[in-house]
């Protein structure tokens, strides 16, 4: 039947290439999807006769290049792709519907390559349906609408179920056979994902290669032992889990090999899914999930709110129904779950989008039901995945697009990745030893910075076997060095302010958050002209539409040795949030460090139970759950160098200095101030 359906209809598809039986302006749009759909029958078959699999290193990457050609940056401007352009030349009314179908459609490619005939069906069914709404005379905007809806309604339990299901069992091995069956050192390999293939991925490839198998060990074992030890720091039990996640890009496979034979003997299988390419799964512009390069972040940030066509509180109410019934068929599955290892990348040009008016758009009351759907599903994601039993790791590397040092600074990013955990247990523990006489803290900026901000601390009954910071010594964020806290919100007050920063995969200029009981009361940056452009860019972002957030955790970095590094290559910019963190003061807003999972004692190496594990939000999980958790969490750094100071405000009221001037003062800490010499002057 699958296979019928495919015939019928891309023998329709074929002839539509061909076909002058729509208005004349929208038979470009329609004849060039044709193109695409007959391009992807071509793959498909190229797949199925194995054809494909003995094509040359070129010829793979003609055909990568075709895929991705369209939404590439050369062409991305007068592709139908481009909401902006398809609004041009399909006008208002329907320019954001089609372009939404294009881009739907262009989730073929990946349905090809893992053999996906049913949903190469909808997704062709879907475009004739639309196709013949336009024969002989312009449609409803209304009836294209009412299309688009029931495809997201009619085909939520497949897209949504299946994506579940690939989340959570180990036998949906697309990917990890690859990984496992491939010959690494025929790049070919590379071409088989059905990703994109960028300069980064097949010079990341290719510099793995060069990598003697005790360096690609010793990547592997300090990403997989940071996920051991995480269960262990939290004294959660790994031995009844047996499927990890992981999560990488494209030219690790080498190191990603080592790891599945790492996590095999913990006992783990993998699941290593792909990032979504449906608006139906996908999450906004971010990525989550194995994935290859990104030919045009552009093109993620105009449909990240796609959904916005179809939800409604119907569709929300049929969306979490699936969501409940998959997870309780799968149950046991998901009991397995230890959760995700993710490796993730730098040094690609910081991408600071255009905000374009013919993207969709949701609504306020689309905005509210979105917030209520991520609340109710993570309730649902916990009562079959808790959280008091699962962790997570997560480690970075640069990619070649870093710079010309690229091979030098990887060799230095190993080295900051491989730390001497023990080092820095004892620097840190002096810090903490003086952070718990505090009633709070107290950070000024310097210069040009505005930062004035007095995050207020929890109070200890027993200092002697209790303690407010974690110090945290590289398990589940890898590299070492930080000591964070979940701040008491009440008391809680100032500016938080920032030069530039980059925070889900987006640069944010001069960015300035005002906190007034530890929640946020303001907010602007400096990447628009115009102040209600900016406020809108940080509240998708960072608030994600939430009216606003806590502070839910206030950390301060002590990895003087990547800040070095990053100073010495020039690289601040592109450095990721997790190791960025490390780099100075840093303030999460959203969710604490410790939410699902609040009432697991969590104990530093010197035996004290860190007690700052809630805040006054977190803790209405007691009452009301809805209310208590918001699925989100920003770090956001204040580098050394704009810093001023750092202190401690005791109950004496005593004033005691961590850092001036972007150097640590604290008696016992100086020895952080070594790989400062001569970067701050």
């Amino acid at each position: 039947m699958i296979e019928e359906r495919y015939e019928l209809a891309v023998g329709r598809i074929r002839e539509i290439r061909t076909e002058q039986t729509v208005d004349g302006m929208f038979q470009d749009y329609f004849q060039k999807l044709a193109d695409f759909v007959i391009m992807i029958d071509e793959l498909r078959n190229m797949l199925s006769d194995g054809s494909y699999n003995d094509l040359s290193m070129e010829e793979l990457r003609r055909w990568n290049q075709r895929l991705y050609f369209d939404i590439l940056p050369e062409q991305y401007e007068k592709s139908y792709a481009n909401p902006a352009y398809a609004v041009k030349v399909l006008g208002k009314e329907y320019g954001s519907l089609l372009s939404f179908l294009y881009a739907e459609i262009r989730g073929m490619i990946v349905y090809a390559f893992e053999g996906r005939t049913e949903y190469l069906d909808i997704l062709m069914e879907l475009f004739i349906e639309i196709y013949n709404q336009f024969e002989e005379e312009l449609p409803e905007e209304k009836s294209v609408k009412d299309i688009l809806y029931w495809y997201a309604s009619d085909y939520c339990d497949v897209f949504v179920a299946d994506r579940i299901r690939e989340q959570i069992l180990p036998e949906e091995s697309f990917a990890a056979d690859i990984i496992r069956d491939s010959d690494l050192s025929d790049l070919r390999y590379l071409y088989r994902f059905g990703e994109y293939v960028g300069e980064n991925e097949l010079k990341g490839a290719q510099y793995m290669n060069s990598l003697p198998e005790e360096t690609i060990r010793r990547m592997a074992d300090v990403y997989t032992e940071g996920y051991r030890t995480g269960f262990v720091n939290t004294g959660k039990d790994l031995s009844k889990k047996s499927v990890v996640n992981i999560r990488y890009v494209l030219g690790f496979e080498r190191v990603v090999r080592k790891a599945i034979e790492n996590f095999a003997k913990m006992g783990l299988a993998p699941v290593i899914y792909r990032a979504s390419v449906s608006a139906l799964t996908k999450r906004q512009h971010i990525r989550i999930g194995y994935c290859g390069g990104n030919p045009n972040p552009q093109y993620d940030y105009d449909h990240k709110n796609d959904q916005a066509l179809f939800l409604d509180k119907r569709f929300v109410e049929r969306k979490l129904e699936v969501v409940h019934t998959t997870y309780e068929k799968y149950k046991a599955a998901a009991a397995q779950f230890a959760g995700p290892a993710c490796m993730e990348v730098f040094g690609e040009k910081p991408f600071a989008p255009k905000v374009k008016e013919e993207a969709v758009r949701l609504t306020e009351k689309q905005e509210e039901l979105a917030l209520k759907f991520d609340s109710r599903q993570g309730q649902i994601v916990n009562e079959y995945i808790r959280g008091d039993e699962r962790s997570y790791t997560i480690i970075a590397w640069p990619v070649p697009e870093i710079g010309e040092d690229y091979e030098e600074i990887f060799e230095e990013i190993i080295k900051i990745n491989t730390l001497d955990a023990k080092v820095y247990e004892q620097i840190q523990k002096t810090l903490i030893d003086v952070l718990d006489e505090g009633e709070s803290v107290h950070i000024l900026g310097a210069g040009n910075n505005r930062t004035n901000l007095t995050v207020r601390l929890c109070t200890l009954s027993h200092p002697e076997k209790e303690t407010i910071f974690e110090n945290c010594v590289a398990d589940v964020n890898i590299p070492v060095g930080e000591v964070f806290t979940s701040p008491v919100l009440e008391g809680t007050n100032g500016v938080l302010h920032v030069s530039r920063v980059y925070l889900n995969e987006l640069q944010f200029k001069d960015l300035e958050i005002e906190f007034a009981n530890g929640m946020i009361a303001d907010y602007c940056c400096g990447n628009f002209e115009r102040e209600l452009e900016n406020k809108e860019y940080i509240r998708d972002n960072i608030l994600h539409k939430h009216p606003t957030l806590p502070l839910g955790e206030f950390a301060i970095g002590t990895n003087t040795t990547a800040y070095a590094a990053a100073k010495k290559y020039g690289i601040e910019d592109k450095l990721p949030i997790l190791i960025a963190e490390k780099m100075g003061p840093h303030f999460a807003v959203g969710d604490t460090c410790y939410s699902w999972s609040e009432d697991v004692k969590v104990y530093n190496p010197d035996g004290k139970e860190i007690i700052a594990r809630d805040n006054s939000v977190s803790a209405l999980r007691k009452e009301d759950i809805s209310k208590a958790y918001f699925h989100c969490h920003t770090d956001i750094t204040i580098p050394y160098e704009e810093l001023k100071s750092i202190s401690v405000l005791t109950k004496a009221g005593k004033e005691i200095f961590l850092l001036k001037d972007g150097r640590f003062v604290l008696p016992g800490t100086e020895g952080l101030n070594e790989p400062l010499k001569n970067i701050i002057k």
